[in-house]
């Protein structure tokens, strides 16, 4: 039975903190947003992002005293229940007690998490609804969060679910920011993704790819998810590549926890059906006995980038106990 949320007139302040930027607002119980705030850049120094968040909550706080709890969605490894961020891909900061800094700096009660685990429950409890869903988020790295018999899954110490850092092809030629080779981030990113279109228009200098980016050495993810939307099959071809790796990652995710419902958002899934349906293909192929099971729907995400801070809000009203479980 899926769990009660309560819907009432608590608020909850949600940020998103990222490698480049923070992103802020406030939603209700219901998860409705009750105002969002321009994002603002992320300092990498670890004074300097205590100050930037502690005067966003300040600011929002003054406007919304309804507010009872802050939750905060931060790339990286987080230790659970702590909040104490491990260690950044993006960010210069090691063994960060933010959790425990926050709640002194503003005195609300205050919980964090990892972003991709924040935006899972967004999308749980507002966009895509399923008792055993996964999420996995595709933008300049691969990361997901897992919901199981409606609770968010977060492992031992919290830092379950790094999906992008499955092992799809250890003889491989790709090294992964995180040392190894073989990941499938290298292979299923944003970053990915430009430089499978740079391959491309460097073998094709006068193609639509190298033009719409004004050299081969300039393109980018989106760039070829543009020039895909335009019918260009060299740019098709990238996105078909990288479904085809994201599919053999959520085959071995739904191999493993046999999820209902797999919804994929990011930056990279706003190219769509171009990238979902090489993806779906890739799964249907490695999926244990995928003909005798009843497959998993596999969906693009519904609440785009604020999902973040939104999931971080609701989990902070959602926590259940001491140990901020949901």
């Amino acid at each position: 039975m899926r769990p009660r949320f309560h819907d009432d007139d608590r608020l909850a302040i949600g940020l998103d903190i990222g490698g480049t930027k923070i992103a802020a607002g406030v939603v209700d119980a219901g998860g409705r947003i009750v105002e969002r705030v321009p994002a603002v850049p992320c300092p990498s120094d670890q004074a300097a992002i205590l100050k930037a968040v502690s005067v966003l909550v300040e600011e929002l706080h003054s406007r919304n005293p309804g507010t009872v709890a802050v939750g905060v969605g931060a790339a990286g490894l987080i230790h659970w229940p702590e909040g104490r961020i491990r260690t950044a891909p993006n960010n210069a900061y090691r063994d960060l007690p933010l959790r425990r800094l926050l709640q002194e700096a503003t005195g609300l009660p205050a919980l964090v998490d990892n972003d991709a685990n924040a935006a899972c429950w967004a999308e749980y409890r507002k966009g895509n609804s399923a008792a055993y869903m996964a999420f996995v988020t595709v933008g300049t790295g691969v990361g997901g969060g897992l919901v199981l018999a409606d609770r968010l899954f977060r492992g031992r110490t919290g830092i379950a679910m790094e999906f992008g850092h499955t092992i799809v092809d250890p003889h491989g030629t790709e090294r992964c920011g995180c040392g190894i080779v073989g990941c499938l981030e290298p292979l299923a990113s944003g970053r990915a993704l430009g430089r499978y279109g740079s391959a491309a228009a460097a073998a094709e200098p006068g193609g639509t790819l190298a033009t719409l980016a004004g050299g081969p050495g300039r393109v980018t993810g989106e760039t070829v998810s543009a020039a895909a939307r335009t019918g260009d099959p060299a740019a098709r071809a990238q996105l078909e590549r990288l479904g085809h790796w994201l599919g053999i990652g959520i085959a071995t995710l739904v191999n493993l926890f046999d999820v209902e419902l797999v919804v994929v958002g990011g930056g990279v899934a706003e190219a769509g059906e171009l990238l979902l349906a090489p993806t779906r293909s890739s799964f249907a192929r490695y999926v244990t006995a995928g003909a005798h099971r009843e497959l998993p729907d596999i969906r693009p995400a519904r609440l785009g980038p604020e999902a973040g801070w939104i999931g971080a809000a609701l989990l902070a009203l959602d926590q259940d106990g001491p140990d901020g479980g949901v």
